[in-house]
């Protein structure tokens, strides 16, 4: 049988190395046109920054692909014949294949700004992109960010490195609106501004200038202030990568490539995954399609076992998320709505220096635990991801706060003054309990121990 998966970021990747686990005789082709190989992406910005180089962002030594009989073809798929079960490259030229698996990532989003087609106008999602930034910085004086969320961030702060002034735009009155709760996003807001990023709220971009030259010189806001500038960054969201799919034969394209819960798409022999990947029935509290890289990779090794006709139903299990905006960062677990819900009650600590904070959500009929929100603080995942799973009560999750702590020995512990917060709003005197070590809290967790979310199981 032969496999070939179109994509050779982490979801791809991870779908090749299970096919050779679960099987040795597979043969298994990884085909892309972006890279030889296949690197961290989210590391990109720290390869512009300085603090990596290109090769220290590949998990993999080169010989590994031969040593694991993985082949990689270098390549741009023009068109998915899924009739024919054949692929056509840029070339001309054309490949058969048994199975299909498309994970091909995502794109970064253009809304029809005029001028968006200019040189020195980019998104950053790609090595490619990464490439077209440093071959450019030597033109730009200056820079203007257009969206927020984590690629805005991470594209201001590589920028910020290189000592080039941003401006960086967003619609919303505070950054990341559309994801973090409002004290969590005016916090990330005042943050940014503190490292001199020009941060301007409720502001959308109207047009982008040509310089003359065919490149972007200026640009203007729809309040019609001008804002001259070298470059533009075009970070609001991404999209899944299907275009070249539109023609495919029995295809069924929505916002994504559209997957049952065995990731299979409508056509036959072909299955989707990643950041492409469009759930038909997502899990409750998560998405149709979450590009994400976790999700990809928990994808790829489910889809492994489903060609090899071991059937496993993808399951992301509980949402979670990290990240950081500048120095400053964020971790979420559970269900934390922006804009919460009715009956979703809410305990929000924040340290008087602003730059820390915890946000604990729980049913307010029964006191059940559903939420966690960090920002400058680090919790145990598998901690707060257990105490939903095990619907814990709120007050026992917080008498028992100081287990989830990621690092006691070196920063201070601000579990107390959280419970002192519940205890005053609610009138009750709840106590912290005794720190339990982290062989208790390996054991509570049940670390390592089969059926755990660390292991995909086949059905039956």
């Amino acid at each position: 049988m032969h496999v070939a998966i179109i994509g050779n970021g982490i979801a791809g990747v991870t779908a090749a190395r299970w096919l050779r686990k679960l099987d040795d005789d597979v043969r298994i082709t990884l085909i892309s046109a972006e890279t030889d190989y296949f690197f961290s992406r989210t590391a990109l910005m720290y390869v512009y920054m300085g603090h990596q180089r290109m090769e220290d962002l590949m998990p993999y030594e080169p010989f590994f692909w031969e040593k694991n009989r993985i082949d990689l073809k270098r390549a741009y798929v023009e068109r998915v014949h899924t009739g024919e079960q054949q692929l056509q490259f840029g070339d001309g030229t054309t490949m058969p294949y048994d199975k299909l698996v498309l994970a091909t990532g995502s794109s970064w989003n253009k809304f029809g700004w005029p001028g968006q087609d200019l040189e020195r106008v980019r998104g950053m999602v790609s090595a490619q992109d990464l490439e077209y930034l440093e071959d450019h910085t030597d033109e730009i004086k200056s820079a203007v960010i257009v969206g927020g969320g984590l690629i805005g961030i991470e594209l201001a702060e590589m920028l910020h490195s290189r000592h080039i002034p941003v401006s960086l735009l967003i619609r919303e009155g505070s950054y990341w609106s559309n994801a973090l709760p409002p004290e969590e996003s005016r916090m990330v807001s005042r943050h940014i501004k503190s490292h001199h990023i020009d941060l301007r709220e409720n502001t959308e971009l109207d047009t982008i200038h040509d310089d003359g030259n065919g490149a972007a010189g200026a640009i203007t806001t729809k309040d019609g202030e001008r804002i001259e500038c070298q470059y533009v960054g075009l970070t609001a969201g991404v999209h899944p990568n299907i275009d070249f799919l539109r023609d495919a034969e029995g295809l069924e394209l929505g916002r994504g490539i559209k997957v049952n819960n065995y990731l299979e798409t409508s056509a036959p022999n072909v299955y989707a995954i990643g950041d492409c990947a469009e759930v038909r029935e997502p899990k409750p509290g998560r998405r149709g399609v979450e590009a994400i890289w976790y999700t990809g990779r928990m994808m790829g090794e489910t889809v492994a076992y489903n060609i090899m006709g071991r059937k496993v139903g993808y399951d992301p299990g509980i949402w979670f998320n990290s990240a950081k905006f500048l120095d400053l960062e964020y971790q979420v677990y559970g269900e934390v709505p922006a804009h919460g819900r009715e009956g979703l009650a809410s305990l929000y600590w924040e340290h008087p220096d602003g730059e820390k904070a915890v946000r604990i959500n729980y049913e307010e009929s029964d006191g059940t635990i559903k939420g966690f929100n960090l920002m400058g603080i680090r919790y145990r995942h598998e901690v707060c991801e257990k105490w939903i799973q095990d619907k814990k009560h709120v007050e026992d999750v917080l008498q028992d706060l100081g287990m989830a702590n990621f690092d006691p020995e070196f920063y201070e512990e601000y579990e107390q003054d959280v419970v002192d917060l519940y205890n005053k709003q609610s009138g009750k005197s709840l106590q912290l309990k005794k720190k339990r070590g982290l062989s208790a809290v390996l054991n509570y967790i049940g670390f390592g121990k089969k059926g755990s979310r660390a292991f995909v199981r086949p059905e039956g």
